[in-house]
């Protein structure tokens, strides 16, 4: 037959009909010798000239029709047929194998009749042949199949859960077929696999929770728990479609994590707080890991982690309460033990959020927000800050707690992040000032280094309006000394002003210094003469300077002369003056002794006691007893001795925290006013809340400020006439220049 002949359509059939016949039988590997270039021209010519042919002889439709007859006559005699009597994996493997005969079936017939495809369905507007084949397929053998092959994969699927070994190559054939069959859409898929695997794995997973919620560990849980997720997230990439990962592992999650989250974390023996306290960081991490995924179910974990905290840290301030209450040790021992415990607390979690938290911003706020809670909390009615402040003078004061040059410096970069979570932070860095001064002055500082190591840090760290006065405080020792130098050379070099006993004089600088109590103490003769020498020196070198001399920070040694020997005696310029006077008199009373000193009442008590009554006696008192009374008689103590040659009498402490929190609060107010007028004199028009929020914001790096403080300073600025009341509106503020 020629190219082009004319043919009627049963003539040229009979040829189509023995191709598709001879491909059929290949397909179903009975014996027949392959197709040769002939046997295809032949066809292809045929096929060609059917449907190329002028009416009456254009057979494209009949042809059309014959070709979709063919595939449903071979779907209903053969391939349907051939899932009789099988089941499980042997049906899947005909399914595969009958998927893949009629994707070869379908190759070979789209090549013989290319022409139909290519001119026909065009110009009909019909399916085109793969989609006739593919429909064919679909409607006449997976519609048949497909429940008892999904029941056969998901059996599977559970076999291998179950810890089987299963044929995952054939599985994600018969995946493929299913996605396949939608011929590009993914709906089949969906709906006649996907929803029903996750659905059955939903189900299987809830059994396997709800056995191991009850027998399992929460570490043991949520590994078994993290372990499914894996495997399923493997089983998607061996054989599911990639588009049902998330939502099975959504769905698995859920019933492993989500169901059960408030039993798991709230386990009594191996829940998120055993696992804290426990330092179970494998757990956590893992636990993160787990609840990561739904933000909901985090939050329980972030809610945990915080109340946990919270707990561990108040347990230890009030251990450091009743430790105070019972007097088991010093305000000063019991706030260092409580601030070294909050430092390793700091070092533990800070490490959980950047370790096992992965640094989230949720356990970062959450930690911050626990600290802020108990690290505000006084102890024995110490604010928390001043005990802060007392743990660094316990590492910088002679004597204090014993550490390396390195622990030291790593200590002071914790006490700096931790002090981020003290709400007084001015309070604290007045404390430390007090501090500070005293360790300058009484030669108390164990290395300069390190005070200078500290103030850098708390200056890099909170900025340098923390640490001004301090560094000035610091420069002015180092110039002192420079001054007691040049007062030595101008002693030598004026030997006729002499001031009779050796003189060490310390400059301050005001404004630097805690301020101290400056009285009219009547110096005895021996300390005035001192006095007069040093401020001639003085004025040589700094007449426009004023100086104003603080005698309740000075010391003195003093030469005691008792009957069994000669002693030496260090006491503080008040004790020393005091004792003079037994120079010029065997007996004094106590009106006597306080008009000759100029002291107050309590400060002449707090002397009499502390070489009267305490420890060391060295004036007698009339009447012995422990009071000190404006009725009572002094006399020296001639017979009094010590097994040492030299020893320090210490006046009873001055609890100054209450004058430092006064001081505080006066700063405050300045500041509140200060902050006030920057962002009124930025905006020049303010509505109330803006100003009290913008305050607040601007007060916070320093402390937490009172809202009705703020509210009390506007007032008084308003008073003052910096600030007035719109007339028209009462809650906006206008700044008067």
């Amino acid at each position: 037959m020629g190219l082009g002949s004319p043919i009627d359509f049963d003539e040229g059939w009979d040829d189509i009909e023995w191709a598709i016949f001879k491909l059929v039988r290949i397909l179903e590997g009975l014996p027949e010798p392959p197709f040769d270039a002939e046997d295809y021209m032949v066809i292809y010519s045929t096929i060609y000239n059917l449907c190329i042919q002028k009416a009456p002889h254009d057979h494209s439709e009949q042809l059309y029709e014959a070709y979709r007859e063919s595939v449903v006559a071979y779907n209903a005699e053969i391939v349907l047929p051939s899932f009789t009597d099988k089941h499980g994996e042997l049906l899947l493997l005909e399914l595969v194998s009958r998927w893949r005969n009629h994707q070869v079936l379908m190759r070979w017939l789209w090549h013989f009749f290319i022409v139909l495809d290519q001119y026909y369905v065009y110009k009909a507007e019909v399916p085109g042949l793969k989609q006739v084949g593919l429909v064919g397929f679909r409607e006449q053998v997976f519609q048949k199949v497909k429940d008892n092959a999904r029941a056969a994969v998901m059996g599977l699927i559970h076999e291998e859960r179950q810890g089987g070994l299963i044929d995952r190559a054939l599985l994600k054939d018969v995946i493929d077929i299913f996605v396949g069959i939608g011929n590009g859409e993914m709906s089949v898929y969906e709906a006649d696999f996907e929803e029903h695997m996750v659905r059955g794995s939903c189900e299987y997973y809830s059994r396997r929770a709800l056995d191991w919620i009850v027998e399992a560990s929460g570490p043991d849980y949520m590994f078994k728990a993290e372990e499914c997720l894996r495997r399923e997230k493997e089983r998607v990439s061996h054989y599911l479609h990639s588009s049902s990962e998330q939502k099975l592992l959504e769905k698995v999650h859920y019933e492993l994590v989500v169901v059960y989250a408030h039993q798991l974390l709230d386990k009594r023996d191996s829940g998120c707080s055993a696992l804290l306290r426990d330092n179970k960081e494998e757990d956590l991490a893992r636990m993160y890991r787990l609840y990561n995924r739904t933000p909901k179910s985090l939050e329980l974990v972030v809610n945990a982690f915080k109340k946990h905290v919270i707990d561990e840290g108040k347990a230890f301030v009030q251990q450091a309460e009743d430790a105070a209450s019972n007097q088991q040790a010093s305000n000063a021992e019991h706030g260092v033990v409580l601030i070294t415990k909050i430092i390793e607390m700091y070092d533990k979690y800070v490490g959980y959020v950047n370790d096992c938290f992965m640094k989230d911003s949720l356990f970062r706020k959450a930690m911050r927000e626990a600290f802020e809670v108990f690290c505000n909390i006084p102890v024995s009615g110490s604010p928390s800050a001043e005990l802060l402040a007392g743990f660094c003078d316990s590492i910088l004061k002679k004597g204090g707690c014993q550490y390396s040059d390195e622990a030291i410096d790593e200590t002071f970069e914790k006490v700096v992040k931790v002090l981020a979570y003290f709400n007084d932070k001015d309070v604290f860095v007045e404390f430390c000032r007090k501090k500070l001064a005293r360790r300058l002055l009484f030669d108390r500082s164990a290395n300069d280094d390190h005070e200078k190591s500290f103030l850098t840090k708390l200056k890099q760290n909170c900025g340098g309006q923390f640490t001004a006065k301090m560094e000035g405080m610091v420069t002015d020792l180092t110039l002192a000394k420079d001054t007691q130098t040049n007062f030595k050379n101008f002693l030598d070099s004026n030997t006729n002003i002499q001031p009779g006993i050796d003189l060490t004089v310390t400059i301050l600088t005001t404004g630097y210094w805690p301020s101290y109590k400056s009285d009219d103490l009547n110096l005895p003769e021996e300390m005035v003469k001192c006095v007069e020498v040093f401020k001639g020196f003085f004025d040589t070198q700094k007449k426009l300077r004023k100086l104003s001399w603080i005698y309740s920070l000075g010391t003195c040694n003093v030469i005691a002369k008792f009957e069994p020997k000669t002693m030496e005696l260090v006491v503080s310029t008040y004790q020393g003056a005091l004792l003079l006077l037994f120079n010029y008199a065997d007996k004094l009373s106590f009106s006597e002794i306080s008009t000759q000193l100029n002291l107050t009442n309590e400060d002449l008590v707090r002397l009499l006691h502390s070489i009267s009554c305490a420890k060391y006696k060295i004036l007698i008192k009339e009447p012995n007893n422990k009071a000190i009374s404006p009725n009572d008689n002094f006399m020296f103590n001639s017979k009094f001795t010590d097994k040492m040659k030299r020893i320090k009498i210490p006046l009873p402490p001055v609890d100054d925290g209450t004058k430092v929190i006064e001081e505080v609060d006066k700063d405050r107010r300045y500041a509140i006013d200060a902050a006030i007028v920057r962002i009124m004199k930025s905006r020049k028009v303010l509505g109330h809340q803006e100003l009290v929020m913008q305050s607040v914001e601007q007060l916070q790096r320093m402390f937490k400020p009172d809202i009705k403080a703020i509210k009390k300073r506007i007032e008084d600025l308003i008073t003052r006439e910096y600030l007035e009341r719109d007339k028209e509106n009462p809650t906006m503020f206008k700044y008067l220049a």
